[in-house]
């Protein structure tokens, strides 16, 4: 949302109708890519809720992760007489990833292992979304942690090739 706010105050600001331009092209080129609730990344994917979570659980088990558990909350709700559209959670880590950012705060443990969320939304767009490990490292008091680098760029690295065409 920053993001946004940013770019919105770019146009606002500008005063040579080039920079405007520019800064529309700037805000069309990130439009799958927002952050929505506080620290959620979230991306567009071109493909199906199921393909989308297929793809970044295959990325996971390729870097040798941990996969925790695949929670599909609509199969969920539909236990109960309710429906809900696509949206599945998988739970997955590293003792090498997660134990450095603990060890800045070891109440990050309250958050790890780490997360991702695919939802399909009211329009039929498909999101992926996880948590930011720098927004986690700010929530426990450890926005300087080193390891925090490294998550962000793991997770980005995720994200993008389970959303990739």
């Amino acid at each position: 949302m920053k993001l946004f706010q940013r770019l919105m105050d770019m146009l606002r600001g500008a005063r040579v109708a080039g920079l405007t331009l520019v800064a529309l092209i700037a805000l069309i080129g990130i439009s799958s890519f927002a952050v929505a609730a506080d620290g959620l990344v979230e991306l567009k994917s071109p493909h199906s809720a199921k393909n989308t979570m297929d793809r970044f659980e295959e990325g996971v088990k390729q870097r040798g992760l941990n996969i925790f558990a695949r929670i599909d909350h609509a199969t969920g709700a539909l236990r109960v007489g309710k429906i809900l559209r696509p949206t599945e959670v998988l739970i997955f880590g590293n003792p090498m990833g997660g134990t450095p950012l603990m060890e800045c705060a070891q109440t990050a443990g309250i958050d790890l292992p780490l997360k991702a969320l695919v939802w399909e939304d009211a329009s039929a767009q498909v999101w992926l979304g996880y948590n930011d490990p720098a927004y986690l490292a700010q929530r426990h008091g450890a926005a300087q942690c080193p390891a925090v680098e490294g998550l962000r760029k793991a997770l980005a690295s995720l994200a993008e090739a389970a959303i990739a065409r």
